[in-house]
């Protein structure tokens, strides 16, 4: 699991807690930025923050994005799975990043040349569903 310049222990803590934050998140019906993600990250693990300015720090997060999910679905197994990272958007945007698209449709929740509708669609209804999975009623995204 180690990679991207930080230790297996690094990557285990910011799995656990990312994991924590999201779920919280969701049990209140809220969406996250990437940017809320990395500071809350830091500040509750006291390890470095992403550094978004660069490609490898980005890539990080989305790798660390990919092992909160694979986590999500060790603790609740779901078919389909249900992905976490959903509930993450860029700053002022209502979209994910690519990884989250590319994470579906190696999760076959996605064919591999989905539209922008399809997309749209597949993350309304993960966010919908990871706020009912975790008490926070039917919500729109």
């Amino acid at each position: 699991m180690s990679g991207y310049g930080r230790a297996d222990s690094e990557w285990d803590e910011l799995v656990h807690v990312g994991h924590d934050f999201l779920v919280e998140r969701a049990k209140r019906g809220k969406l996250t930025s990437y940017t809320e993600l990395n500071v809350t990250l830091a500040r509750r693990t006291g390890c470095r923050p992403f550094g978004f300015e660069r490609v490898d720090e980005r890539a990080a997060m989305g790798h660390l994005l990919g092992l909160i999910v694979e986590r999500d679905q060790e603790i609740a197994p779901s078919n389909p799975p249900l992905m976490l990272s959903a509930l993450v958007n860029y700053l002022g945007a209502n979209d994910a990043g690519s990884g989250f698209y590319q994470l579906a449709k190696e999760l076959q929740l996605l064919p591999m040349s989905a539209s922008a509708d399809e997309k749209f669609g597949l993350r309304v209804k993960q966010v919908k569903q990871l706020y009912e999975r975790h008490g926070a009623g039917p919500a729109v995204a």
